[in-house]
């Protein structure tokens, strides 16, 4: 019932086990730049995480001050809801092997407390590929509980390609779509967006950023496809001028196509594989972008970082912690996996 290829498939087991570092590594950019100068009066800051989900945490992560102060400077915080949020999973078994997602509001709530997101400031996108792990009854409960924590939901059909947001002063529209399902297209139809074509989105609507948040690329793979770079250019062509990308579940690098920032991959926030993952896969990126609000360059990139972060096993949760801040030897690992993903950029 999922759309994944043969190969797919064959490669997910011996990928997560060991995350490639294959494919082209040319033509990317580094991961922090400012891009206007000299930097305008009034900026609005987005703050891009990655993948949330309970699969590896029985209760809330811990989390380093570091990472909570950064996520407190932004004016909105942009995430992927990976687990819908149900009481009672439908799918028992496929929770408990983890190969079905699930978390409750509680779980979440207590999660957005440990690390310093306030609900009003969050978006979650439920475009992805587990949002119907618990049946359409999970999805319907997921977007319940997500009025009810207050907080705002993107991605969804109902909605439609584009949903338009506040930030500060500006208005930011966001277009988030997956290219992957776990279930059938009949069931993804009219509740998940899975609309990647900006040639059919609307236009018209007064939007300072057009942003895409897709749910794209091959997971456990440092380096996009070139498929997935082919559908960048594409979206920056028809003028969006952010992409933050989920799915594949380790940093990916960062890429300027003309105007427009994309990072391909931002890894996981929360441990959605399962609670022993590789270390490879437990770095992740919080991207930080700040936006001009003044008047002669409204909407356009001030300046970006990818600030990165490891998620370290702490019993039944896990603890977030800057990379600057590991040691000895899984600070070197760390370190030599970002500069390669990265260098090239420098």
């Amino acid at each position: 019932m999922s759309n994944y290829p043969l190969s797919y498939k064959l490669s997910w087991l011996p990928r997560f086990l060991k995350p490639s570092l294959s494919g082209d590594q040319q033509g990317f950019a580094p991961a922090a730049a400012a891009t206007m100068e000299p930097p305008p009066a009034r900026t609005v800051r987005l703050a891009f995480v990655g993948d949330i989900s309970a699969v590896a945490n029985r209760r809330a992560p811990q989390c380093d001050p570091a990472i909570a102060t950064l996520l407190g400077s932004a004016d909105l915080v942009i995430g992927n809801c990976e687990s819908p949020v149900v009481e009672r999973p439908s799918a028992a078994m496929g929770t408990k092997l983890g190969t079905h997602h699930a978390m409750t509001e509680r779980f979440l709530a207590d999660a957005l407390a440990a690390v310093g997101i306030s609900h009003e400031r969050l978006v979650l996108s439920l475009a992805n590929n587990h949002v119907l792990d618990q049946g359409v009854d999970g999805f319907d409960e997921t977007v319940a509980a997500l009025n009810r924590l207050g907080i705002r939901s993107i991605g969804t059909a109902a909605n439609g390609p584009i949903e338009r947001l506040a930030a500060g002063p500006l208005t930011i529209g966001f277009a988030a779509f997956t290219l992957w399902r776990n279930a059938g297209a009949a069931a993804f139809a009219g509740r998940v967006s899975m609309q990647g074509d900006s040639a059919q989105w609307p236009r018209g609507a007064a939007i300072d950023l057009t942003c895409a948040v897709p749910h794209w690329d091959w997971e456990f793979r440092h380096f996009p496809q070139a498929e997935t770079r082919a559908l960048a250019r594409h979206l920056a062509a028809q003028g969006v001028g952010l992409i933050a990308g989920h799915h594949a579940h380790v940093l990916q690098p960062v890429e300027r196509i003309g105007k427009a920032l994309v990072a391909y991959g931002l890894g996981d926030f929360l441990g959605t594989a399962f609670s022993r993952q590789p270390w490879p896969g437990r770095i992740g990126g919080i991207l930080t972008v700040d936006i001009s609000a003044d008047a002669g360059t409204r909407g356009a990139i001030a300046a970006y970082r990818l600030h990165a972060f490891m998620r370290l096993r702490a019993g039944d949760h896990e603890r977030l912690v800057p990379v600057e801040a590991l040691e000895g030897i899984l600070r070197q690992k760390a370190m030599a996996r970002l500069n390669t993903v990265f260098g090239n950029g420098n």
